[in-house]
């Protein structure tokens, strides 16, 4: 079986001891692996990984003290399900149930946002990689509701808007940088890789002014490697609304402007695993 390549989190992050497993739920057999091999190394000239989040102990917040893990209640918003020869995180959201619901929205999310080395600050420049995998995800049809799923986010903190965030959207996958009214397919149709590991890079410049950029990459099932799928470079990517001096960055499932009177799907499920953050060293 595949191995996870990265390195463990710090070990100012470690806990003393094995934790107990929590929440775990069985997978399906075959289709919860990710394709590990290549994954997590560090461009040339990268430090070495400053989080890592693996979820191998089996637990929620992988061990991790001060991970974010979801605020909704239900119980399978979110859980630890077998994947591979370890674990995965799974978020659920169901439309018009108030226990999939959080901050007053349809969603299901952990984040970054009291670990020190998972928040990010003006000058920083940041590699974000993560496997998600869209479980039994049901596909868009002429005539379907056209709302997004965000399934990655980085995030200003102070209840600003995202930076910048990763959505299914139709059949596709997009990146979008609302403030800066940009979007772009990152992944032109997901259809061939429901129940399977796509793997994808975010590479941040962090600037308040225009010296910033993005580098969107994507590494899908049976590819030898990433390929580069989009870049915006020369924007400002750090610009918060409400006042703060950093941000962070969330993975799970967030359904905005959804619900089931408007037709959208009632369910959706989403894993994530691997997702690591590297310093590009300003690069």
């Amino acid at each position: 079986m595949h191995r996870k390549t990265m390195a463990r989190a710090s070990a100012a992050l470690a806990l003393a001891g094995a934790l107990g497993v929590v929440g775990l739920n069985a997978a399906d057999a075959g289709q919860d692996r990710p394709d590990r091999s290549g994954a997590q190394q560090p461009r040339s000239g990268a430090r070495p990984a400053l989080l890592d989040i693996d979820y191998k102990d089996g637990s929620p917040d992988s061990g991790i003290p001060g991970l974010t893990t979801t605020h909704a209640t239900a119980h399978d918003a979110s859980s630890v399900v077998r994947s591979g020869d370890d674990y995965a995180i799974t978020h659920k959201v169901t439309l018009g149930d108030s226990g999939y619901e959080s901050d007053g929205a349809p969603r299901s999310e952990s984040a970054t946002n009291n670990i020190p080395q998972g928040v990010f600050h003006v000058g920083d420049a940041r590699r974000y990689q993560f496997s998600v995998l869209l479980k039994d995800w049901k596909t868009y049809e002429p005539g379907d509701q056209e709302s997004g799923d965000i399934i990655f986010q980085g995030k200003h903190a102070g209840g600003n808007r995202p930076s910048f965030y990763l959505m299914t959207k139709r059949n596709s996958i997009a990146f979008r940088s609302p403030a800066l009214d940009l979007q772009a397919d990152v992944v032109d149709d997901f259809r061939p890789y429901i129940n399977r590991w796509m793997t994808f890079r975010a590479d941040v410049r962090w600037t308040d002014d225009k010296t910033g950029y993005y580098r969107i990459s994507t590494r899908m099932p049976g590819e030898p490697g990433f390929t580069l799928r989009k870049t915006y470079e020369n924007v400002r990517t750090f610009r918060p609304v409400n006042p703060t001096n950093f941000g962070y960055i969330k993975w799970g499932l967030y359904r905005p402007s959804q619900s089931i009177e408007n037709g959208d799907v009632p369910t959706r499920i989403v894993r994530h695993d691997n997702i690591g953050i590297q310093d590009l060293a300003g690069g």
